[in-house]
């Protein structure tokens, strides 16, 4: 895992030796000469570092785009089996898109990689990315923005369970495949990697041989790793969260460096709106513009409604475009963006949004604080406190969605009615044949806070802010990656 490990077999060597054991890897292999060659040198260490610690299966991910695509993943099963090494066919059934369909591949390769994992009682994944293909990623977003960019993350982890990680990031294409043609080890020459409608084919045309991105890369990592640092304290000072719903951010926490208001501010953003990115540059520079100029007011970015007023700038999920989502029995899914929601109820039921005279669930801190008030305050819309309570409709692993800002009940009443009305009817309403759930009808239901820019892919890059993050929103931690050392440092 270190930008100065060049040759493949001193790549894997410290990549081994770097991991936390005992471990047992699945190797993501296609057939192609770069995840064949990382399944043959990590066989040939493991087998010849045994006091490692360390086992390996492997899978293969059939996407089923192209006639012969099975005949080379059985191709590929007959080396696993070859070497020992326990191996399964994932296929990707179902319709394909007609557009997108390199990303949707993406998407799917990983699912099925991760059911893999599972399955082989693996505990972590890794593929066959390249300096070369690191090279390509570079070039492409170079083209798109001036931001120094991060590229491909040696370390991601994959639906808050996996990590999937790199090892072969700064070993070169052309070794690989020297390292194959010594062994006899032939591979499979995928045709998609030919075909010029991709625009990742047309750039690896252009790129020079010699193309060397690893002094600005690693100098982009070590950049963006500091400033996932500087906005996890930043979190930590000038942030409050109110019932889960509503974000706060300090008066003094708007005049900050500029950098790091742009990293948190729109990663808040995609939080709150649900989104799997963080806004653009134009949008951030809007919503910048705004917190820093000081006048009251409202505006709408990335599905969020920020509130300037003089106890600072209020984030809050707009109520339009949330559409509803039907969990079957047993059945989980992510509603909005925001939330994961696990059916186990014997019914089906439906999640959509509280309107604004019918607010949902709070934590129990909060609906204790209401209970002991004569009446709700008419800016959440419910004629009155027991009313209001009786609409709570979920529970979470560890009880009501929390209120994580410090001294919620005595200051809730004090937060801006208006911004506390949009908060409550963001919120999720669990519906079952047309009659809302009661907290007394739904203890089955699980229900999380689900961080979209982070909870499907986070690299390490932004592991730090992340797991802050689910500090403040008081969810579960990351796992933190199965590394003893990264870049030759201590974590």
């Amino acid at each position: 895992m270190s930008p100065e490990a060049r040759s493949p077999q001193e790549a894997i060597l410290q990549f081994l030796t770097s991991l936390h054991s005992p471990a047992r890897i699945l190797v993501a292999i296609s057939g192609g000469s770069d995840s064949t060659g990382l399944l043959l040198l990590l066989d040939e260490a493991v087998k010849a570092a045994a006091h490692l610690k360390i086992s390996l299966c492997a899978a293969t991910v059939d996407h089923a785009l192209r006639a012969g695509s099975a005949d080379e993943a059985h191709a590929v099963a007959a080396l696993c089996t070859s070497l020992g090494i326990p191996h399964t066919i994932m296929i990707w059934r179902g319709d394909k898109p007609k557009t997108g369909i390199m990303a949707a591949a993406r998407e799917a390769r990983y699912g099925l990689l991760a059911e893999a994992a599972a399955a082989l009682g693996a505990n972590l994944i890794v593929t066959g990315h390249t300096l070369d293909d690191q090279r390509e990623t570079l070039q492409m977003r170079g083209m798109r923005t001036e931001q120094a960019s991060t590229g491909i993350a040696d370390a991601v982890l994959f639906n808050r369970r996996f990590w999937i990680l790199r090892p072969l990031l700064f070993s070169s294409r052309a070794d690989i495949r020297s390292l194959l043609t010594e062994r006899s080890v032939p591979w499979i020459d995928d045709p998609s990697n030919e075909d010029v409608k991709y625009e990742r084919v047309r750039i690896r045309r252009q790129l020079p041989a010699d193309a060397g991105p690893e002094k600005n890369i690693c100098r982009a990592w070590e950049e963006r790793l500091a400033l996932s640092a500087k906005a996890a304290d930043w979190l930590d000072r000038h942030f409050r969260l109110h019932g889960g719903l509503l974000g706060q951010v300090m008066p003094d926490g708007l005049g900050q460096d500029r950098a790091v208001l742009d990293y948190a501010l729109g990663r808040l953003t995609a939080v709150f709106g649900g989104q799997p990115f963080a806004p653009g540059r134009a949008p951030m520079e809007r919503i910048l513009q705004f917190a820093g100029g000081g006048e009251p007011g409202r505006m709408t970015v990335g599905r969020v409604v920020f509130d300037l007023r003089r106890d600072g700038l209020y984030l809050t999920r707009e109520s339009r475009g949330i559409v509803s989502l039907v969990l079957m029995p047993g059945e989980a899914g992510v509603w909005d963006g925001r939330f994961r929601m696990c059916n186990g109820v014997a019914t089906s039921i439906v999640v959509g949004a509280a309107a604004s005279d019918s607010p949902s669930f709070l934590s129990s801190d909060l609906t204790r604080g209401m209970s002991q008030e004569s009446s709700a305050p008419k800016s959440l819309g419910a004629k009155d406190s027991s009313g209001f309570i009786e609409s709570i409709t979920a529970q979470t692993r560890r009880g009501w969605i929390p209120v994580t800002s410090t001294g919620m009940r005595g200051n809730m009443w004090h937060l801006p009615k208006a911004a506390w009305k949009r908060a409550i009817a963001s919120a999720p309403v669990l519906s079952a044949d047309g009659t809302l759930l009661s907290q007394e009808s739904s203890p089955t239901i699980d229900l999380t806070p689900y961080f979209a820019p982070f909870d499907r892919f986070l690299t390490r890059f932004d592991f730090i802010f992340a797991n802050r993050l689910s500090a403040v929103f008081a969810t579960a931690p990351y796992p933190r990656p199965p590394l003893r050392s990264i870049d030759g440092k201590t974590i």
